[in-house]
């Protein structure tokens, strides 16, 4: 059984630490199981997101859908901000690194805004529990200085859409997760 490491600094966030097995053939870990969530839900896709270093992608955030991400190669630092109105951890910022030597798994919850900086060259798997829903693909501007996320890089790389993304104070209520959720 890995180790479940439940984040106080931001409500329902949970980090899996897996159980390794090696020997001198290589290694085996299970790296997710749903019964390990709360609130875990059938996750219904996996994708694959090659970055380069000093790639930075967020603060994005979903109304209804959960994620959970694990690096398989290289180096992250993981930014999440809690965005649910009501949430008894509103408003708080937390940075997670995570890399291939650590086996880190991160379980984020919907309404919890998310976001990654490249450390290094890097890959990240991460699984959703929902389709592709442009209505719930939504974003915070990472460099909000409300939100004071420290992404351990200088001089990003980031997208068009993520560079554009509203200051939190910009975002439209109807737009703001509230906390519990209902899906």
């Amino acid at each position: 059984m890995p180790e479940l490491e439940f984040i106080e600094a931001i409500q329902d966030v949970v980090i899996v630490h897996p159980d390794v097995h090696g020997d001198s053939r290589g290694r085996f870990l299970e790296t997710y199981r749903r019964s390990w969530f709360p609130l875990g839900r059938e996750m219904v896709q996996a994708s694959r997101s090659d970055k380069q270093a000093n790639s930075l992608v967020g603060l994005h955030y979903h109304l209804h859908q959960a994620d959970y991400w694990y690096v398989v190669k290289g180096e992250a630092r993981v930014v999440l901000h809690d965005l649910r109105v009501g949430s008894p951890t509103e408003g708080s910022t937390l940075a997670i690194d995570t890399s291939e030597a650590d086996d880190k798994g991160i379980f984020i919850p919907p309404g919890v805004a998310h976001g990654f900086a490249a450390l290094s060259d890097m890959i990240l798997v991460y699984l959703v529990d929902g389709y592709y829903n442009p209505a719930d693909e939504l974003g915070v501007a990472f460099d909000d200085p409300g939100i004071g996320a420290a992404w351990g890089i200088s001089n990003p790389i980031v997208s068009p859409r993520d560079r554009d993304n509203p200051g939190k104070e910009a975002i439209p209520p109807q737009l703001l997760p509230r906390y519990p959720l209902r899906t």
